[in-house]
């Protein structure tokens, strides 16, 4: 008989109490983005190319998307204080097994503390030295109908840092900062310079939309395709050539 994955029923465990709380190898295919990429076209010549996902991407053949030439993945594990991905052990286990290296990001909901939201990452999370440095997504919840509205620079910027130091605590990694332009210019221009950022910029280079801000990585499509997975699929690219991307690969997971 199959033993029981501990992973997979520590994340039923998990959802469960959400629920209770109430709340084949080629080339990466390169298809025509719906967002105007006239400015990001040096994206896609990048050397080293990932991927973020969440259960929106369904069931994923992580070899296939290996094979495609996909060097890295960040997997949502949490949103808030109550939410865990419902894919997030499943894929966290089967990007493992392919080689690929892979981390988790958790989704900032400014309507909860940021204490319980540090709690529940840290129960959420696997404590893998393997894994990439975590990633703490920032953005306004405008499509939330409970959260939609804005809370003061102020008070966002406790709640990170809050969230920032449980990152660090639970994973011994410095975590990355993702981040879109209106978050940044509205609370993180000029803060954090000590953390790398992730930003997100669909029609121009970062340089041409964030006010100095160095980057480690660029999600510049949320419409690319890639081998293994149906339908689409964010497209990242690593700022660096190959030996930097193998550097902070090693640095990162202590390889």
């Amino acid at each position: 008989m199959q033993r029981a994955n501990p992973f997979l029923r520590f994340g039923a465990a998990l959802l469960a109490a959400a629920l209770l709380a109430g709340c084949g190898g080629g080339a990466i295919d390169y298809l025509p983005d719906v967002d105007p990429n006239a400015g990001v076209v040096r994206a896609h010549q990048m050397p080293v190319q990932g991927i973020d996902i969440s259960k929106y991407q369904g069931d994923i053949d992580w070899r296939r998307v290996k094979a495609s030439g996909i060097r890295f993945a960040y997997i949502k594990v949490s949103e808030g204080g109550d939410h865990v991905d419902e894919k997030f052990y499943q894929n966290w286990e089967a990007a493992a097994r392919a080689g690929m290296p892979r981390g988790a990001y958790h989704f900032m909901y400014w309507c909860r503390t940021a204490a319980e939201q540090a709690l529940w990452y840290q129960l959420a999370v696997p404590q893998d030295k393997s894994q990439l440095p975590p990633v703490l997504d920032l953005e306004w919840n405008h499509q939330s109908a409970t959260c939609g509205h804005k809370i003061s620079k102020e008070e966002a910027l406790a709640k990170i840092d809050v969230m920032l130091a449980a990152m660090e605590a639970h994973t011994g990694k410095k975590p990355i900062i993702y981040t879109d332009i209106t978050f940044h210019k509205d609370v993180l221009e000029g803060r954090y310079r000590n953390y790398p950022f992730w930003l997100r910029s669909v029609a121009a280079e970062p340089k041409e939309r964030f006010k100095d801000r160095p980057f480690l990585i660029w999600q510049f499509t949320a419409t690319g395709r890639v081998e293994g997975i149906s339908g689409n699929v964010d497209r990242n690219a690593f700022n660096g050539s190959e030996r930097d991307f193998e550097r902070w690969l090693a640095r990162s997971t202590g390889g």
